[in-house]
């Protein structure tokens, strides 16, 4: 008995002229997200694609990474049959034995993609349904609400039985979408960041910024477990590690305090900014909540924009807290996230931060600090880590 995995496409399908070209990305990532597991066949038709394991391939494996790139809506482990009723009824018989064993109730749903094959779908239930009644005598018929649904589908090269559909990652193939830089911190919020934005396609640059002796190696070591945990779904990047402490210690010897969270993070957006257009970056994204914390208040992240000259992706804006954190928990990077290793954004924090300030008083603020210098110090003596996804 010949298994596969079929892929359903999502969102893909709605591309129009465009389709082919995501099509073509996403089979490219399948092929390379799945080469660790052996040999495997993949090729689309008729908005399916095909996982077919040559020898010794892991479709055990295999199925598990799927269920981890984005574009794929659904996906199942399938039974390949001739297309005959005897093949499509025995195949069901022997394929799903177990699921059917531990219900009570089933129903038959067929999709005849082959217009060629004799029987219509409803014929096609209506025999299949029959056949395993009589081979599961306990089984009753519910096609309101069974407690499991066999599923046929006759296409053009074979037919194919299997059980339920699991959920796919959604979304659109990484590398469909541009590149973008992400700010990285070791908190909850930009690991979720970058998994929203691969999720509509971008491919990621990791700008990360540490602040020793004040930070440790192993807040550093924080973010790039984080952006392992997102590189499941995103696949490979490039973390630079931005050594960030003399910028932060002339603004604590020339800026007021109140405006040290602010300022800092324009430094950030600048730095990065530098960092993102030589990767061929064409935004940066960050992590931001509105009116989360004193920085990401209107008036701050407006101050916090002035300092980038490309644009700045916040897909968390409108998120709260418990939203954010259901989804770091989904992507397995929650637990990570609440280790107790201080980032640079946790050194030197005022008491007392202005919440709502002023663009020119911002500028002004920054006159005493040489800025071109001080980006051009932080950018020169940046720490390249290449990222492996977890396997």
């Amino acid at each position: 008995m010949k298994e596969v995995i079929l892929i359903k496409l999502g969102e893909v399908v709605l591309k129009g002229l465009n389709r082919r070209v995501f099509e073509d990305i996403l089979l490219k990532n399948i092929r390379r997200r799945i080469g660790d597991f052996g040999g495997f066949d993949v090729r689309e038709a008729q908005s399916t694609v095909y996982v077919a394991p040559r020898e010794r391939a892991d479709l055990d494996d295999a199925e598990e990474r799927i269920a981890k790139i984005f574009g794929i809506a659904t996906f199942s482990r399938a039974c390949e049959v001739e297309k005959n009723m005897d093949a499509i009824c025995s195949g069901a018989e022997q394929y799903l034995q177990k699921e059917l064993s531990a219900v009570k109730t089933f129903k038959v749903e067929c999709k005849r993609s082959d217009k060629r094959f004799p029987l219509n779908s409803p014929q096609i239930c209506a025999e299949v349904g029959g056949y395993l009644n009589e081979r599961f005598p306990d089984l009753a018929v519910d096609v309101n609400h069974p407690e499991f649904t066999v599923r046929v589908e006759v296409r053009d090269f074979a037919a194919y039985v299997h059980g339920n559909a699991r959920r796919g990652a959604g979304g659109i193939p990484v590398g469909t979408g541009g590149k973008a830089a992400v700010l990285i911190s070791g908190g909850i919020d930009s690991p979720v960041a970058a998994w929203m934005m691969a999720r509509r396609g971008v491919e990621l640059t990791a700008v990360h910024f540490a602040s020793p002796p004040y930070t440790s190696e192993r807040a550093e070591q924080k973010a790039a477990d984080l952006l392992r945990r997102v590189g499941e779904y995103a696949g490979r990047m490039t973390m630079f590690t931005v050594p960030f402490a003399k910028v932060q210690e002339e603004i604590l010897a020339k800026c007021p305090e109140e405006l040290f969270t602010v300022i800092m993070r324009r430094f950030m957006m600048r730095a990065a900014e530098r960092i993102a257009r030589k990767e061929g970056c064409g935004a940066l994204i960050t992590g931001e909540s509105l009116g989360q914390v004193a920085s990401q208040t209107l008036q701050a992240i407006c101050c916090t924009d002035d300092a980038a000259q490309m644009p700045v992706f916040r897909p968390l804006i409108g998120m709260d807290k418990v939203d954010i954190i259901a989804v770091a928990r989904r992507i397995d990077t929650y637990d990570l996230s609440i280790q107790p290793y201080e980032d640079c954004c946790t050194v030197f924090t005022p008491r007392h931060p202005r919440t709502r300030p002023g663009l020119n008083l911002v500028r002004k603020a920054e006159e005493p600090l040489d800025v071109a210098a001080l980006v051009d110090d932080c950018v020169s003596r940046v720490k390249i880590t290449k990222i492996e996804p977890n396997r």
